[in-house]
């Protein structure tokens, strides 16, 4: 833009204005940026709550999580969402929406699907370059973690007692957790305490492992069904 020069009146000054593109690109840069993931595709990067049919039985789930975000306060808002339901009903992408909505508004989220996360930290134990800590912290300090899928990893003691219990320590911290899974909270418990490599004279032990860990999810979090028609059969 071509400005007469305040102090010579015959020099002109040009100042240099961003388009309303640019603005919009850098705007997104940011958002981009503030959304951390593992594993999770760019479809459910990219969600937003307008992207997603609001049909009755997903309804419920998409109001509490235009909720979720919209009362969302750093380090006073701490109970999650816990989105179960059956496969390719659109939960990932709720979560997805909401991890868009919070970037908007300047605040980090970290996504991750669950299973791949797990092998990764297992590859990760005598590593040279990269610890099993130094992937977990990053989980127990997200301002907003989303655990995507949980349930559907094939768990062992190790994932359950080293990976899993301690990330959910962060409501120690006060730092709020979205769930999705296949599975019912009650479900999830049973899963936790059926561990691939648990002895069955063990089974006692285990089934207050899983509750111990049940117990830092469900009082935490508003639990959700999700239903309707399989969008991935079209």
């Amino acid at each position: 833009m071509e400005e007469p020069n305040p102090n010579k009146s015959d020099e002109l000054v040009f100042r240099l204005r961003k388009c309303n593109l640019l603005k919009a690109y850098e705007r997104q840069q940011g958002i981009g940026q503030r959304i951390k993931s593992h594993f999770i595709p760019a479809h459910i990067l990219d969600a937003t709550f307008d992207d997603i049919e609001p049909d009755p039985q997903r309804l419920p789930a998409i109001t509490a999580a235009v909720k979720f975000c919209s009362t969302f306060v750093p380090g006073q808002t701490t109970k999650g969402l816990y989105l179960y339901g059956p496969m390719g009903v659109g939960k990932s992408r709720i979560a997805g929406a909401i991890a868009q909505e919070l970037a908007k508004c300047d605040i980090d989220v970290l996504m991750v699907y669950v299973p791949d996360f797990l092998l990764e930290v297992k590859d990760a134990i005598g590593s040279k370059t990269e610890t099993v800590e130094s992937k977990l912290d990053s989980l127990r300090t997200a301002s907003v973690l989303i655990l995507d899928d949980i349930g559907a990893e094939t768990l062992t003691i190790w994932t359950r007692d080293e990976v899993i219990g301690p990330i959910l320590q962060r409501r120690m911290e006060r730092l709020p957790t979205i769930y999705t899974s296949n599975l019912t909270v009650n479900e999830l418990r049973h899963h936790f305490a059926n561990v691939k490599d648990a002895k069955e004279m063990d089974r006692k032990q285990h089934e207050k492992k899983a509750e111990r860990i049940i117990e830092r999810i469900e009082p935490f979090s508003k639990t959700i069904s999700v239903g309707g028609r399989n969008r991935r059969r079209g």
